[in-house]
Parts: structure tokens; sequence; C-alpha cells
């Protein structure tokens, strides 16, 4: 099996150093200092469950690399649009693409048969058709990310927690091609189930980000800090059941309660979340995929959703005027 991890950060990096643990033959596409210490060195787990090294090829051209039989996608959703020059060396006439991004993919409602909304668009994550016409729907494979990871250093990977990243068809099917993504991801140590509807887990894991995520970008305030405040746990509980709300009108009936959820959440600890280190490092906020994309949601269903449509207000302001300047 080919695979190239186009985005090879703290997740990418890691999930190739367990495939080509596992035997997959990788490449990892990545840039900058990143990149050296890749090429130089190979990438350094250092994780609670065994520390290890692994030396797959490094590039910041995929040219190099050429069509490969899965593309891990290891980039932030809003860069989907733009990232065709680098994802389209890689695709051959079968390639699948791993989009394991958080917040509500492009393609949720194609392959929803039988909804209302059948084949519709989410502008707040698939402006234009951008996305769609770079990662032709019928090519994406999504995937839910339930671990953590962050770049310790160039070239060093340090993993937190998690190992698990569920993976689905849009359509639902349990595709050959998913079995094969599979079964490299557990050879490499990692957990991989195969679902048959993924939406679940979309809105299990949305739960705890379309609430903690732009709240501690708000307040710079950890999961554990903003679950320990009783002000901010009952926004957060409002929050969770606007969302739950939306996710029972699509169709989708996630299996975990709030209380379970803020939990599980404040069980990390004193955590950033990636919002939070987004704007600390300067980057473009999730605030589309993560939240914008929700309300969308809510609209089309007719989901009243108060406590999300304000707080997103306010997130969405604090990312237009914490923009870098060429971004405005």
């Amino acid at each position: 099996m080919k695979v190239a991890v186009l985005g090879a950060g703290a997740i990418g990096a890691y999930v190739g150093a367990a495939l080509h643990r596992g035997g997959a033959e990788v490449h990892l596409v990545a840039r900058g200092a990143h990149l050296t210490a890749l090429r130089e060195r190979g990438v350094r787990v250092l994780s609670p469950r065994g520390d290890f090294t692994a030396r797959p090829h490094a590039t910041g051209v995929p040219e190099d690399v050429g069509p490969v039989d899965y593309v891990f996608l290891g980039l932030k959703a809003q860069q989907y649009a733009g990232c065709g020059p680098l994802l389209d060396p890689l695709l051959g006439r079968d390639t699948a693409v791993i989009a394991a991004q958080n917040g509500i993919p492009w393609w949720y409602f194609h392959g929803l048969v039988g909804h209302a909304l059948e084949g519709r668009r989410i502008q707040a994550v698939d402006p234009g058709g951008a996305v769609s016409t770079t990662i032709p729907v019928e090519r994406a494979i999504g995937c839910v990310v339930y671990c953590s990871t962050e770049i310790a250093e160039p070239g060093v990977i340090r993993h937190l927690e998690g190992t698990r990243f569920s993976i689905g068809e849009p359509d639902g099917t349990l595709s050959p091609r998913c079995l094969e993504f599979s079964r490299a991801m557990v050879a490499g140590g990692l957990k991989c189930p195969v679902e048959s509807d993924l939406r679940n887990d979309i809105w299990i894991k949305l739960m705890g980000n379309v609430a903690f995520n732009p709240l501690s970008a708000l307040t710079r305030a950890t999961m554990v800090e903003i679950a320990g405040h009783p002000g901010a746990r009952r926004l957060v509980g409002s929050m969770m059941a606007e969302t739950l709300a939306v996710a029972h009108a699509t169709g989708s009936k996630p299996a975990i309660s709030i209380d379970k959820r803020i939990a599980g959440a404040e069980r990390v600890g004193h955590h950033k979340t990636s919002m939070l280190q987004d704007l600390e490092a300067g980057k473009e906020l999730e605030t589309d995929a993560i939240l914008g994309a929700v309300v969308e949601i809510a609209d089309l269903t007719g989901v009243p959703a108060p406590t999300l449509r304000d707080v997103h207000a306010a997130v969405d302001l604090l990312a237009r005027t914490t923009a870098a300047p060429a971004a405005r």
C-alpha cells in the first residue's frame, strides 16, 4: 500500500510514522524546519504507549511522490479548497482521500439517502463548491480523530492520548478500500474502526469541539478550567444541547449524554484546544467547520440555536480582528 500524508504536522506525522511502522510505503509531505528534520532524522514519536522512530520518505514536492493508493489529509478544513496544486500530483484513478478534519465535512449531505437535504452543499465548508471540485466526494473517506498530539520540536511528535481514527464512507458502505486502510492502521498500532454511520461519530466529537474550542479561544482557558467554572459549564451544556438537536434533525442519533461528554473533556485536563493553539500561533481559526456549519444546518433544518449563533458571532469577530493583515 502506498500512502501520502499531505500536511504531515502533529497528527499527520504521527499517522505516517505508525503506518510506516506497520509496513506501508509512506510519503510525508511537509514544509519548513519540520520537513528538514523529517528528512534528516525521521519522525520521532514520544508516547506513553512507547517511544519509537520511523523514517518514511519526506518531501515538500508532491510530484516526487506521484499517484498513491491513499492520501491522508492532515490539513485544516479551511485549507481544503486551496490544496489542489499539492493534492493533484498524488491522485491516480482510484486514489482515496482520508479527510481527517474537525467539524462538519464538506461531503456531509452526500450519500445521506432519503433525507430531504441529500446532496445539499454546506456553504460554510464548501463555498461555491470549491472543496467538492478539489476533492470529489467519490474519493472521500471520512475520518474522526480521537487522538491528541503536538509537535514538541521539528520532527518530534508528542503523543498525548488516544489512538482511535474512526473512518467511514459517506454512503455508509463497508467498502474494501476502508477495510484495507483500517488493516494498515491496525498493523501500525492504531485503532481504526470502519463505521457504517460515521456521522454519529462526527456529532459526538463535535459536541465537544463546538463548545470548548470557541470558548477556549474567547477566554484563553483550558478545557478543565471551562468545565470547572459554573457559568461556563452551563454555557457548554446549552451549546451541546443545541448541537444534539441539529444532529437529530439530520437523522443522526449520537449515543452520548451531555454530562458524559463534558466529563470526557474535563478528564483531558489542562489541555489547550486546537483553536486556542491556532489563535496563539497566529493561524486561521477553524470557525466555519466547527461552528459555522452547525449554524447553517440549523437554518436548513429549522432548529433554533440561539446560543450557538451568539458564540459563533463572537468567535467569528475574534477571527476577523486577529487575522494577519494579508488575510483580512
